[in-house]
C-alpha cells in the first residue's frame, strides 16, 4: 500500500487556513498581522481590506485590536507568544483586558517552539502573564484538529482570548479524539493509579506516551488535556483526580504560574493526592537549539513522565523514614 502523502500541518497553519475560511461570510472578522510571514501569499478574496499587516510594532497591533473590537469588529491580532506576553503586555492589559474586548490573540513560536533563536523568542511565562489578566481566557489547543475547532468557538466567546501555538507541525492526538470544549477539560484516557494533567501538543503526547510505558509495568495512568488553563475546569479536574494517589502535571512551561499552580490550587485541600510537576526548570535556556532537543534537555518526553511517576510511586527509604517516639 502506497504511503499516505497528506501533509500534517502545524497549528499555526490550521489557525490560518480556518480563519482564511471563515473571513469572507463574517465582515466583523479583521486579521491583524505583524510581519510573521503567517499569510504570505495568502488569498483573503473579498476580505482583502480586513487584512492588515502593521509591521514588527507588537504594541501598536494590541491598541490596534482593542479599537477595533471597541467598534464592533472580532480582531485576530497575530504574533509570537513572546512579545504577547511580554513586549505588548501593558497594551493587552490596558486596552484589551481591561475593557473586556473580544480579541483573539493568536500567539505563535510559544513555549521553547523558537529555540532555535535563543531565550530572547522563547515564551515560557506566556501562561502565568496571561492567566494573570482579569477576564482573559486562555486556550493551548493540542493539535491542529483542535486549533481549527477553537477558532470556530472563539467567534461566540465574550472577552479577550488567547491562544497558544507552536512553530512546526505536530502529530495529531492518538485515537477518535472529539473536538475540544472552550472552559471543559478533556479526558483522554482512563486509569485508576495516577493522573495526568496535560497542556499543549509536546506535554499531552509525553503524557500519552508514559501511560503506554507504565501500563506495561501494571500502572494504571489517566491522561487529562486541560487544554483551558482559564477558565479552568476545576470541576472535571477533581473529578478525574479522584481516587487517584498521584497526581501530575506536564507542561512546557516555567513552573511558575503555569499548568502547575493552577492544578495544584485548583486540588489544595481537595483531593489526597500528592501533585508532582514537570515543566521548565527557573532558568534560562543556555542552549540554542530545535524544539525537540530542548523538549528533551528538561525531559518533557514520555520517559521524563514515566520516570517521574516511577520516583514519586517509590515507597519512603527507610534512611528517611521518622524514627518512632520511645
Amino acid at each position: 500500500m502506497a504511503e499516505s502523502t497528506v501533509k500534517i500541518p502545524a497549528a499555526r497553519e490550521a489557525y490560518r487556513d480556518e480563519l482564511l475560511a471563515m473571513l469572507p461570510d463574517d465582515p466583523r472578522l479583521v486579521c491583524l498581522d505583524t510581519d510573521t510571514g503567517l499569510f504570505a501569499g495568502a488569498d483573503f478574496g473579498s476580505a482583502a481590506e480586513r487584512y492588515v499587516d502593521v509591521g514588527i510594532a507588537e504594541q501598536n497591533l494590541m491598541g490596534m485590536a482593542a479599537g477595533l473590537a471597541a467598534s464592533g469588529f472580532i480582531p485576530f491580532a497575530n504574533t509570537m507568544a513572546a512579545f504577547a506576553s511580554t513586549r505588548a503586555l501593558e497594551a493587552v492589559k490596558i486596552d484589551i483586558a481591561y475593557n473586556n474586548l473580544p480579541v483573539r490573540i493568536m500567539a505563535t513560536h510559544a513555549g521553547l517552539a523558537a529555540g532555535h533563536l535563543g531565550p530572547t523568542h522563547q515564551a515560557l511565562e506566556d501562561l502565568a502573564v496571561m492567566r494573570a489578566l482579569p477576564n482573559m481566557t486562555v486556550v493551548v489547543p493540542a493539535d491542529p484538529a483542535a486549533t481549527r475547532s477553537v477558532v470556530r468557538q472563539s467567534i461566540d466567546l465574550p472577552g479577550p482570548l488567547y491562544v497558544r501555538m507552536g512553530r512546526k507541525a505536530t502529530p495529531p492526538l492518538p485515537g477518535v479524539v472529539p473536538a475540544p470544549r472552550i472552559g471543559e477539560a478533556q479526558l483522554l484516557r482512563d486509569g485508576h493509579d495516577v493522573l495526568i494533567v496535560a497542556c499543549g501538543p509536546h506535554p499531552v503526547l509525553a503524557a500519552h506516551g508514559a501511560a503506554t510505558l507504565l501500563d506495561a509495568e501494571g500502572v494504571r495512568c489517566a491522561v487529562l488535556n486541560m487544554h483551558t488553563l482559564k477558565p479552568l475546569d476545576t470541576a472535571g479536574l477533581t473529578s478525574a483526580a479522584a481516587g487517584k494517589a498521584l497526581v501530575v502535571t506536564v507542561e512546557e512551561h516555567w513552573r511558575g504560574g503555569g499548568l502547575g499552580d493552577a492544578v495544584s490550587d485548583a486540588l489544595s485541600g481537595v483531593t489526597g493526592a500528592r501533585v508532582a510537576r514537570l515543566a521548565v526548570p527557573d532558568t534560562f535556556s543556555t542552549t540554542v537549539g530545535g524544539h525537540a532537543e530542548l523538549l528533551d534537555e528538561f525531559g518533557i518526553n514520555a520517559d521524563g513522565v514515566a520516570s517521574l511517576i516511577r520516583r514519586a510511586l517509590e515507597p519512603p527509604s527507610r534512611a528517611h523514614a521518622v524514627p518512632r517516639a520511645k
